[in-house]
């Protein structure tokens, strides 16, 4: 089952899908991905260097967070009080599947630990989640190259860092502390067999988990 949906009640998702199912979305009724995340990543560093967590922001789509907003609205004790369970239901269902994030320094994948400190808000019109994603333990990154990946596996969401047109923002991957680094987000490069699979898959079908990596970004990070 596709793991972002589930955070989210039967009755938001049976409104949306009925959406796309009567044509009001042209180009996706038909094809992957069905909505996107816009996210916004600051890596963490602490006064010697070391990277000790990732700080993500994520925005739901506009289509997709007026639905839930219309939705939380009307739930006991109001949209704020909504929002503060969504983001509890959120981090908990999220976090058996390293909150779609893969990180790696060098050649080691990067053992992450578990969120205590999140959020979910309303910020222009759009849900956004916002969370602190510790390693498992802190790492340095002078002299390292570190690379990150977030992706809904089964790709039926797509997740792109925050851009104007094709140029990510500027506060897209940012990395705090007095470091000198490097950043870079690489775009994804699918092979077309791939692509075709994924255009394949009209809204009711989910695919395989792992479809998602082949279509993620990549966060790229050299400190000196």
């Amino acid at each position: 089952m596709n793991r972002l949906y589930e955070f989210f009640s039967a009755r938001v998702k049976r409104a949306w899908l009925a959406v796309l199912l009567l044509g009001l979305l042209p180009g996706l009724a038909l094809a992957h991905p069905h909505g996107w995340i816009d996210i916004r990543v600051r890596l963490v560093v602490d006064d010697e260097g070391r990277l000790e967590a990732l700080h993500q922001a994520w925005r739901m789509d506009p289509f997709y967070s007026l639905v839930l907003l219309e939705e939380l609205s009307r739930t006991e004790g109001g949209l704020e009080a909504g929002l503060d369970r969504l983001g509890g239901e959120i981090r908990g269902n999220l976090a058996p599947f390293d909150y779609f994030t893969e990180i790696r320094l060098g050649e080691e994948r990067l053992g992450l630990g578990d969120v205590s400190e999140y959020t979910v808000m309303e910020r222009g019109g759009r849900v956004e989640f916002v969370f602190l994603l510790p390693l498992e333990s802190t790492q340095p990154l002078n002299g390292q190259t570190l690379q990150y990946k977030v992706f809904d596996p089964t790709y039926y969401l797509e997740v792109v860092h925050e851009a104007e047109g094709e140029t990510p923002l500027d506060d897209a991957l940012l990395v705090s502390g007095g470091l000198n680094c490097s950043t870079q987000i690489v775009p994804a490069n699918p092979d077309p067999e791939l692509v075709m699979q994924a255009a394949m898959l009209d809204v009711t079908d989910e695919a395989e988990p792992g479809l998602g990596r082949h279509f993620a970004e990549t966060g790229v990070v050299k400190c000196e």
